[in-house]
């Protein structure tokens, strides 16, 4: 479905009185992480309006298209002309944001950031309460735009609660804003509990050898390329499986070898019937500015299929999961040891000690937690109204 710029008439969303509007530069459906999570269960209080960054194409007029993923679930995405200015993409977006609550009657509206750079077109919307989840240092991302910097300290001036991704982004942050709080990556235990149930071997990846070590996630300059052509060049009867679509980086660059195999990227709901035959899983991390602040949402997910673990020295993997000795983390000069010795061992032990680990941790209470602090938000600026008005 989709709606033209300069129409008046938007198709009508199921009436709630409560409104979340998230800002996000990450595609619903592209990679299911941090956001889907979190606000499938706020979807479950109100209705989410998730507007995605535009998409530039081959067309004579801007439209928005939208789709209902579930009755409280809607998608936004502008579909804007290639060659608009900068200037002229942001008034048609900011056009279709007022379209869209226009159309939906509501009495409370809370604005949901995980990017900065949406600011310049929705810094004139009243909301009730302003949510900036900041899961990840954007500006050290490549090809990060040169006013996001300048975009997210205004962001934190206007919002009223902040959430961050990890511990150690929560620290560089922490100074910046009066109600900051640290929400590290979580875990639905009962999702990836599936990959220790037997189940048959997806098709792309039967014929592999064994044993397999594998990754999941986006593929892109937060993965050390080096290291994966050590490893494999150094282990040539492993195989390494890896997950995930390729972005921001050249195809070309992924390293080829024989027991190195790039499956591209596979759904939320596959991963674990290709966990379920990997032997071990990596997380062969570039230590660089992007990865700095990084809380990775697949180390929970790994050792709650049951896999023991290998890392680059992520700050919040080392300080967590390293010290608690759920990981094994390494370097170029050990990890064909530690790799070789974690495939060795049997992973009982491992596998109750990571369970007792992950016990406490899920997405829903990440949730319930961040809307204690959302409504305590909401709770301490209508005081201050009230007070100004007295």
């Amino acid at each position: 479905m989709e709606m033209a710029a300069g129409r008046r008439k938007t198709p009508k969303i199921p009436v709630q009185s409560s409104i979340l509007l998230c800002f996000s530069h990450l595609r619903w459906n592209f990679v299911c992480q941090r956001p889907q999570h979190i606000l499938t269960l706020a979807s479950k209080q109100q209705q989410l309006i998730y507007f995605e960054e535009p998409i530039f194409e081959e067309r004579r007029h801007p439209s928005m298209r939208v789709h209902n993923i579930t009755p409280t679930i809607r998608i936004a995405t502008p579909l804007i002309p290639v060659g608009t200015s900068a200037t002229r993409a942001d008034a048609i977006q900011r056009r279709f944001v007022d379209q869209i609550l226009a159309s939906t009657p509501h009495d409370r509206l809370t604005t949901w950031y995980y990017t900065p750079m949406a600011l310049r077109f929705s810094d004139h919307l009243a909301c009730d309460v302003c949510v900036y989840d900041c899961m990840d240092e954007l500006s050290a991302f490549k090809d990060a735009p040169a006013e996001l910097t300048q975009l997210e300290k205004a962001l934190l001036q206007r919002a009223d609660v902040v959430f961050t991704g990890g511990q150690s982004l929560f620290e560089a942050k922490r100074s910046l804003h009066r109600a900051i709080f640290p929400f590290p990556s979580s875990i639905d235990v009962t999702h990836f509990h599936q990959a220790r149930a037997p189940g048959e071997d997806p098709l792309d990846q039967a014929d592999i050898p064994h044993p397999r070590v594998g990754y999941f996630g986006v593929i892109d300059e937060r993965l050390d390329l080096e290291l994966i052509a050590q490893a494999a060049a150094a282990m040539p009867d492993v195989h390494f499986v890896m997950l995930g679509p390729v972005v921001k980086i050249d195809q070309a660059s992924l390293p080829p070898a024989g027991n190195l195999h790039w499956l591209g990227g596979k759904s939320y709901a596959d991963l674990p019937s290709y966990l379920r035959h990997w032997s071990a899983g990596w997380m062969p991390f570039a230590l660089n500015e992007a990865t700095r602040y990084i809380s990775p949402t697949k180390t929970p997910e790994f050792l709650a299929a049951g896999l023991p673990v290998v890392s680059t020295a992520i700050v919040d993997v080392v300080r967590t999961y390293g010290a608690e000795g759920l990981v094994e983390i390494v370097d170029a000069e050990d990890i064909e040891a530690k790799l070789r010795s974690i495939l060795a061992r049997p992973r009982d032990s491992l596998v109750t000690k990571a369970d007792a680990y992950l016990a406490d941790m899920s997405w829903e209470k990440t949730w319930n937690a961040m809307s204690a602090h959302i409504q305590r938000a909401q709770a301490m600026k209508s005081v201050v109204a009230f007070l100004r008005r007295a």
